[in-house]
């Protein structure tokens, strides 16, 4: 274990100017939260439900999912064969269980996604349009609006919600701490919410659970497709509260981000997976197809195996990027299969019709998050998480493509399935003794800037030692309190955190990359769990490792 100066226990805030109660509150608006809420709504219609959100209900990761939700919807694929690919991605790290149960319910949960609202794209003939991306050996990514699947879903779920007024929403919402009964289970939660009358600033909602459901940690580094709301909120609040986290090394960086530049910072254009499915490929400067013989699947190989070749060849050459060649598919096939995509390389001066567009590995996802049973539960009492803020166990290592929007789909539902009958009794906040503080939000952008050279794509020792060097020297102080100073509080947890597993995984394995240890190490194939102690020290650790490598399964293609 690896110890390293305090964080803040809890974030320093006004004391609440109001108060409100709520059966349960699920914080995040996209697939996880949403589903969850309209899942727990039909199970029990008596409990009051508060949804609370960053932004507005919009405004959230699942509407910027360009590719689609994968699942064994189409002739002669099935389960067991989508299992398969999910654990070859995850590189043994995955729950096998979990990725049993995403498989198996995946299927159900997306037609009753498509009973909701969600109009997926069709054949002429009616049969569900499915493709193919990296990982996959079937077709069965379901799309819609070409490559504006998340917008869609993200469409179906609001129009949902407001079709049931007893679900209450509160936009522009910002979790700030858990408030913890006597026996540390929930006991209600504080927000800052901006401009919505009575419930004004800092105030608290006392409940009986909170579900997670608020996405990633994307904004730690300094490039990533992630929305600016994604700061690791709520894998802090859960890091404070005395969960668990898991697996938070394994961050997935998408091998097809389009490069803008050097110097360009925040959220970056997807290219999405599905265009590589629809048969672009990668090129070098030099028009050599490089992915050839790297993997079988070559240019559609999982997400870790094309980053780091693009990685290695930029290193190889000396170039800030390579280039995505879809020239041949045409413009009529672009305008009907990938608009979005095509208005955002016009939007930068690049039509991917007649010219190349430029790619570079970027944050795309984290596989770790907040630790969950099958059932979405943390080791909190109480507290529940789903989606990218958790790790439930399916991704493992790495990712497959479009099992994100699966995961938040099935999980939630599996929360909506246990919570009714679980629900704590009501109980007074206890008196809150953890050690308070505020990092300053100028420090931002240069621990983001560390964050993405020291513990981006490549990783090393000596990185990695550097990285937590400049995280432990921003030991919180009086900064003052809001949002900014909030969320790179909440950042600097996070990425010390990473950083600190990240040292301790000394081995290559899916997303995880290691130059100087660079081959897998299955002695070293369990989890690694992180946790914040008493005196505010972010400890990490081993856990179990799978009895066996799910990898070698053989199934029938």
């Amino acid at each position: 274990m690896t110890d390293h100066r305090p964080v803040p226990g809890r974030l320093r805030a006004p004391a609440p100017g109001w108060t409100t109660r709520a059966d349960v509150v699920v914080v995040g608006s996209g697939i996880a939260g949403l589903t969850a809420a309209l899942r727990i709504h039909a199970a029990d219609p008596s409990l009051h439900l508060l949804v609370v959100t960053k932004d507005v209900l919009a405004a959230g990761s699942t509407q910027w999912a360009q590719g689609g939700i994968a699942a064994a919807l189409g002739p002669g694929d099935t389960p067991e064969q989508h299992e398969h690919d999910t654990l070859v991605a995850g590189a043994g790290a995955c729950d096998v269980e979990a990725v049993r149960i995403l498989v198996t319910e995946g299927p159900e949960a997306v037609h009753e996604l498509i009973a909701l609202g969600t109009q997926f794209d069709h054949h002429p003939d009616g049969e569900l349009s499915l493709t193919r991306e990296g990982g996959h050996h079937r077709d069965r990514i379901a799309h819609a609006g070409g490559d504006a699947t998340g917008a869609e879903i993200q469409r179906a779920l609001i129009a949902a919600v407001e079709r049931a007024p007893e679900i209450e929403v509160i936009q522009h919402a910002l979790a700030v701490d858990l408030l913890r009964a006597a026996d540390g289970g929930v006991a209600g939660l504080t927000l800052h919410v901006l401009g919505e009358g009575q419930h004004d600033g800092v105030g608290a909602v006392h409940c009986r659970a909170v579900v997670l459901a608020s996405g990633g940690l994307g904004q730690v580094f300094s490039q990533s497709t992630n929305p600016s709301v994604s700061t690791g909120d709520g894998m802090a609040v859960a890091l404070r509260a005395g969960a668990r986290l898991r697996d938070l090394e394994f961050v997935q960086f998408h091998p097809t981000v389009m490069w803008l530049g050097p110097d360009s910072q925040g959220q970056q254009p997807l290219i999405s997976e599905a265009v590589r499915g629809e048969g672009a490929f990668l090129v070098d400067f030099e028009g050599t197809r490089f992915m050839q013989g790297e993997h079988e699947l070559a240019d559609l190989a999982p997400r870790d195996v094309v980053a780091k070749a693009i990685t290695r060849r930029m290193l190889d050459t000396g170039k800030p990027h390579m280039w995505l060649d879809a020239r041949h598919l045409g413009q009529a096939f672009w305008e009907k299969r990938f608009p979005t995509i095509l208005r955002v390389c016009r939007e930068h001066g690049v039509d991917p019709v007649t010219q190349l567009i430029p790619v570079a590995p970027a944050q795309h996802y984290a596989s770790g998050g907040a630790a969950t049973d099958l059932w979405g539960r943390t080791s909190v009492a109480g507290l529940y998480a789903t989606g990218e803020v958790a790790c439930s166990g399916v991704h493992g290592a790495n990712r497959l493509a479009s099992n994100s929007l699966l995961e938040g789909l099935v999980f939630s539902r599996r929360i909506a399935d246990v919570l009714p009958g679980e629900l704590r009794a009501w109980a007074e906040p206890a008196l809150d003794e953890r050690t308070e503080g505020l990092v300053d939000g100028d420090h931002r952008t240069a621990m983001q800037d560390v964050m993405t050279t020291r513990v981006g794509v490549l990783r090393q020792a000596a990185g990695l030692a550097e990285a937590l060097d400049h995280l432990h020297a921003l030991e919180p102080g009086e900064a003052e309190a809001g949002p900014a100073a909030w969320e790179t509080t909440n950042l600097l947890a996070i990425s010390t955190a990473l950083a600190e597993a990240a040292a301790l995984r000394t081995e290559t394995r899916g997303s995880h990359w290691r130059e100087d240890f660079p081959d897998r190490d299955d002695t070293r194939a369990g989890h690694v769990d992180s946790w914040l102690d008493a005196d505010g020290t972010i400890r990490v650790e081993w856990t179990y490792a799978p009895s066996t490598d799910p990898t070698t399964t053989e199934v029938t293609a």
